[in-house]
């Protein structure tokens, strides 16, 4: 895509570093909603095949939600595997595959966490700050943070919490079945990031943005 990342670093760095560029992006997190016509979304799932990092993002149409268009790309993984610092091991993968779109999304959803992190800065706010582009955090898995079961329906949701600070929401996307976490990614609010992951789900637990990029993702090749 023409859009090129606003902020740039060094990927190859000692976990110390590493720690030190996560506080200082966290700083640049907006939690406000900044978004206007939402016409496209991009997924993105990362996962790991022979020590190579592999990224798959699907972009959709909004909100008919209709894949447009597909990315894979396989970095080979140069940063050691430390908890809270998996985006050193993925992102360089994950932007390269978002580079590769021919137009940027409106919004992306990551299969990971945005401010439900340790520091703050998780791969969907990590990535949202270098591209500046709205983003959202929709995990399968707590990383940190502690919350009540949310209520068995559709729709309904607990907050998130972390040393006093809501960081996110537990969602049911669907009724009966597990919630998912999500969490403000960069220029959207946790309202409506909820909304957005809800409008996005279709009968699936997953939203179809991270749905289809999860497919892509065990794809051979």
């Amino acid at each position: 895509m023409k859009k090129l990342p606003a902020i740039e670093h060094s990927w190859d760095l000692q976990p110390q570093d590493a720690i030190k560029i996560q506080k200082r992006l966290a700083r640049r997190v907006i939690r406000k909603s900044e978004i206007g016509h939402i016409a496209s979304i991009a997924g993105v799932d990362a996962g790991y095949r022979n020590g190579w990092a592999r990224a798959a993002v699907v972009k959709l149409d909004f909100p008919a939600l209709e894949p447009l268009e597909q990315v894979l790309v396989a970095e080979p993984v140069r940063f050691p595997y430390v908890p809270g610092l998996l985006t050193f091991r993925e992102g360089p993968a994950v932007i390269a595959a978002l580079l590769k779109l021919s137009t940027p999304p409106d919004l992306i959803i990551f299969d990971g966490q945005g401010i439900a992190h340790p520091r703050r800065l998780g791969l969907a706010s990590h990535v949202g700050v270098l591209l500046d582009i709205p983003s959202i955090g929709c995990a399968k898995t707590k990383l940190v943070g502690k919350y009540e079961e949310p209520g068995t329906e559709r729709g309904s949701f607990s907050f998130l919490t972390d040393q006093g600070e809501i960081i996110g929401a537990v969602v049911r996307t669907r009724t009966a079945v597990k919630p998912v976490f999500v969490s403000m990614g960069h220029r959207v609010d946790l309202k409506d990031s909820i909304q957005l992951v809800l409008d996005c789900c279709r009968g699936y637990r997953l939203p179809e943005a991270t749905r289809w990029a999860d497919k892509l993702s065990r794809a051979d090749g």
